[in-house]
């Protein structure tokens, strides 16, 4: 029993590292996107209508499909989750790129794990880290500003920008803490279907503020359609299953750690796909967070 438990928590981990590798690579297409004229709120608007409307139609050749929470509050949990991980995510995370630089906006929004480990164990004993958990998360932490800064340890100050980075990473924190009573209660596929949802329908009063929408022979060129696939159904759809499958699994601290990796694969999707260099800092980094979730993963790999 042992054996099959480790194996199964060793496949939980590296499902977790699959998706941040994807979640590392959106960058590269969503700043594809931008370039073909598309603003920041349509290009999540568009890849959550892509992801709820295939995860609709498969949710509906289940037996076990609904379409409600067991109660209202259950129901408020849920639009909880699609505003902090959806819209108001997405909308702080991208707009504070036009605030203050891209290193700031992914140092801070990749720090989540510092603040959401805290958070949830103010309200989940079960939850709290060891010692050498917290070693480990701080570990991983330094490791991001060695990979993010690069070298040039010169971070340019932009209040606005900086806040809204700050509000994302809140935002991610929160998820994650909705998440636990959302999985103890109802299965994954429901849970991400609400969350894809509620996530659009929060974004209603932006629109109504600023009804813009991208002409149809722009949504209509190959790329873009390619670009908005790959975002909608996989980044999306499948990556968001997956992740809160793996919150159920491992937990939410541990699972949230692996955030950290998000910069890591960013630089190494630029690498293969943009022929950036690999530098020392980034492997110093990287050896730094891979440090970090080892000792930050052992009580689930090794038992409680």
């Amino acid at each position: 029993m042992g054996n099959n438990e480790n194996v199964s928590n060793l496949w939980y981990h590296l499902v977790a590292l699959l998706v941040v590798t994807i979640w590392g690579s959106t960058f590269v297409f969503t700043k594809l996107l931008l370039m073909n004229g598309l603003s920041a709120a349509q290009i999540f608007t568009l890849r959550f209508i892509i992801a709820y409307v295939l995860l609709l139609a498969f949710s509906l050749t289940r037996r076990s499909w609904r379409l409600w929470s067991e109660s209202w509050r259950d129901e408020l949990l849920m639009a909880g989750l699609g505003v902090s991980g959806g819209s108001l995510y997405f909308l702080a995370e991208n707009s504070a790129m036009i605030y203050t630089t891209t290193t700031n906006t992914s140092l801070i929004v990749c720090l989540c794990p510092l603040f959401a480990a805290p958070l949830i164990a103010l309200f989940y004993r079960s939850e709290r880290l060891q010692r050498h958990q917290i070693v480990g998360t701080v570990l991983a932490a330094i490791g991001v500003v060695v990979v993010v800064l690069n070298g040039h340890f010169l971070l340019h100050l932009s209040p606005l920008g900086d806040a809204l980075a700050f509000v994302a990473c809140l935002c991610w924190a929160v998820y994650s803490l909705l998440m636990i009573p959302a999985s103890s209660r109802y299965d994954t596929l429901f849970i991400t279907r609400k969350v894809f949802f509620y996530g659009l329908v929060s974004m209603v009063p932006y629109f109504l503020l600023w009804p813009e929408w991208p002409a149809w022979e722009v949504l209509l060129r190959p790329e873009v359609m390619g670009y908005l696939l790959f975002l909608g159904c996989v980044a999306s759809m499948i990556c968001f299953v997956v992740w809160n499958w793996a919150l159920k699994k491992l937990g939410a601290v541990v699972t949230t750690n692996y955030v950290y990796f998000n910069p890591v694969m960013t630089v190494v999707f630029a690498w293969m796909v943009l022929d950036e260099h690999i530098t020392v800092y980034f492997l110093l980094g990287t050896a730094l967070i891979l440090g970090g979730m080892v000792l930050v993963g052992r009580r689930s790999s090794f038992g409680k």
